[in-house]
């Protein structure tokens, strides 16, 4: 969490109402930013605030030969992880900022979170958006409470903007940063995955630019079990935490997408204290494909009724990618940090999900233009038990002999291996028949 307005001072004031009790000695060194004192006094003050999310045995265990257990925080009323690092940072600020009221810039989950619990807890809360935001997302932080203001046709004019209004009115402007109190916040995750699934392996968490969740919680398990295998997981189009692993730095100048999509994990590397921490505490970084990605959308869905987003997704990609094989007859915990996926992104992601994972598919095919030739396809497409999703025909622009008719059909399958009967069973019947390449 970056404080832009008077920040040291605030951060000051809200570490020292953190009680500081003793650290444990096996508490890695480099962990001095965030004890593990720090994240249970987090709990405790957030335990009211926050819903503790079920973590519960999955259906895709047998599938991925491990028993998974899925951290569902996009239960949280804003449908995302974010609210506990925002509620502990709202609930520790002084008094009379609290008066003042706050203001954000951007229409991430950041800001929805924000948007929520300083309207619950009676702060007067501004949210800077772009006039290119969503009228989705412009509603729900209008129904949270929060005072909506379009500002600039940029993320970075919106910024400037409540830069000015905070600096002219006493606002506390936030920008999502990785300070003591935000991390110890994100945190508890890892405390509340623990108490809940006994006999823990592993527990792979969403990484990218934004890593305070993997930082945070890191911090929590390897205090209580440090031989805890903590994974990170981010896109392989936007690999920000690897390089800035390597780099030793965070990376400043990493290409980033503003598609809705991938959310924050194509944010750039927030800061160093998460980028330290997580290159001591966390076992393993590994990339993921956005193909992947999408499919671990479909699983979700289809297993466990859950409908994420690709951040709360990218975590279960890795094991559909088969990325941690190590992890083969363990017991591991995924984090479900993020379920906020606008509805006509979802429509078009279980789309393509279904194409890649060979449960729809297409061909062409040309026929004589005579009374029956179709039905006769559908009969071999009945027989074959593929369901028939769209079917057209062109008799004007073919390129054949006169007096035929190119039919393309579009058709649901229930696996690859029914795809490819149905392939054979086509090819069979017509040997031109061209399939169209995912």
């Amino acid at each position: 969490m970056k404080i832009v307005s008077r920040n040291e001072e605030l951060l000051r004031d809200a570490l020292s109402r953190i009680p500081q009790s003793s650290s444990r000695t096996n508490l890695s060194s480099c962990n001095k930013l965030i004890r593990f004192e720090d994240i249970s006094a987090a709990a405790f003050k957030i335990q009211c605030g926050v819903q503790k999310t079920p973590c519960m045995y999955s259906r895709l265990s047998k599938q991925y030969g491990m028993d998974i257990y899925l951290k569902k925080e996009f239960l949280q009323y804003t449908g995302s992880v974010k609210e506990r690092g925002v509620l502990y940072l709202l609930t520790s600020l002084p008094q009379d900022q609290q008066r003042k009221g706050v203001i954000v810039a951007s229409d991430s989950n950041f800001s929805m979170a924000v948007a929520y619990h300083a309207s619950e807890l009676r702060i007067p809360v501004f949210v800077i958006m772009s006039t290119s935001t969503s009228p989705a997302r412009v509603k729900i932080c209008r129904e949270y409470g929060a005072m909506v203001i379009s500002y600039g046709t940029t993320a970075k004019d919106s910024q400037m903007h409540a830069r000015r209004l905070a600096q002219e009115n006493g606002y506390l402007c936030l920008e999502e940063e990785d300070s003591a109190v935000y991390l110890s916040g994100l945190g508890t995750v890892g405390l509340e995955v623990y108490e809940q699934v006994p006999k823990l392996d592993a527990v792979i968490f969403p990484a990218g630019g934004h890593c305070g969740l993997l930082a945070g919680s890191a911090a929590a398990l390897k205090h209580l079990n440090p031989h805890i295998s903590v994974i990170g997981v981010e896109s392989e189009s936007f690999p920000v935490l690897q390089q800035s692993l390597k780099a030793g730095h965070p990376i400043e100048d990493q290409a980033c997408s503003n598609h809705h999509f991938y959310g924050d994990v194509s944010g750039l590397c927030f800061g160093s204290n998460s980028l330290q921490l997580t290159g001591k505490l966390v076992d393993k970084v590994v990339a993921v494909r956005e193909e992947d990605i999408l499919i671990s959308m479909l699983r979700l869905l289809e297993c466990e009724r859950a409908t994420v987003d690709a951040e709360g997704a990218i975590g279960l990609a890795a094991l559909v990618a088969g990325k941690l094989p190590e992890l083969k007859g363990k017991r591991v915990a995924v984090v479900i940090c993020s379920g906020n996926l606008e509805l006509h992104l979802l429509q078009q992601c279980i789309a393509r999900a279904l194409t890649l994972d060979n449960r729809v598919c297409r061909f062409s095919l040309v026929l004589s233009d005579c009374p029956g030739d179709i039905s006769k396809l559908l009969e071999i497409l009945a027989r074959e038990e593929a369901r028939v999703l769209d079917i057209k025909q062109e008799r004007t622009f073919v390129i054949s002999e006169l007096f035929t008719v190119e039919v393309t059909c579009t058709v649901e399958t229930r696996d690859k291996i029914h795809t490819a009967q149905l392939r054979n069973a086509l090819l069979e019947r017509y040997p031109t028949a061209a399939w169209t390449e995912r």
